[in-house]
């Protein structure tokens, strides 16, 4: 990483996370985008699920990287900031492309409000941040709900939470488990074993 930057700590980072947006909120300021963003994280598992099942810290959202300037031109009354490492540096291409996260900040109270991820891609080809060799047409990555808004399908949401297991991550697998078809288990349980192999979630997926 570049020198300097800012360093926060996680409760700090709380603390200025107490006014995240919620999916509508980013989707309204989005309408209209061309580029193929989506809501990710844990508010994506509740977008599939069709209600909130847990309390959310922040709100996650991720473009294509060569996309971002469209989704960073509507949001020209706020700042960007780039953070890796626990630091942060305001948003500067040079330090943009050593990371993918980028916190939209309100300058007037710096409270941050959306985690932009700026994910790789191939043109129009999603491509797994954990596994370049994952790669899928957004078509069939991003899942919207009725009135509209885009999330990641929740076997990709899953496959990114099967890395550590926070008690949360536990929690959204639990909550996606039993709407998930057929077809979506057998692709996370495929993806699982080529990720992470002999994962704990595998003998629940491999069930009748």
């Amino acid at each position: 990483m570049p020198d300097g930057g800012v360093p926060i700590s996680e409760a700090e980072a709380a603390q200025r996370w107490a006014g995240a947006w919620t999916p509508a909120e980013v989707a309204a300021r989005l309408a209209g985008v061309s580029a193929p963003w989506y809501v990710a994280g844990g508010w994506a598992v509740d977008l599939f699920v069709g209600e909130r099942t847990r309390e959310h810290a922040d709100l996650e959202i991720a473009v294509p990287a060569a996309r971002f300037p469209e989704v960073r031109d509507r949001f020209t009354e706020f700042e960007f900031d780039v953070v890796a490492h626990d630091r942060i540096w305001p948003y500067a291409p040079q330090v943009s492309d050593l990371t993918h996260q980028t916190w939209l900040r309100d300058p007037s109270s710096g409270n941050y409000l959306v985690d932009v991820f700026r994910e790789p891609h191939d043109g129009s080809t999603w491509v797994c941040r954990r596994d370049p060799s994952i790669r899928l047409p957004y078509a069939e990555v991003i899942r919207r709900t009725t009135d509209g808004i885009p999330y990641l399908a929740p076997e990709l949401v899953l496959l990114f939470k099967a890395k550590a297991v926070r008690p949360k991550d536990q929690q959204d697998f639990s909550s996606a488990l039993p709407l998930m078809d057929a077809v979506q288990r057998q692709t996370l349980a495929e993806l699982l074993a080529r990720v992470h192999p002999g994962h704990g979630w595998l003998a629940y997926l491999r069930r009748p």
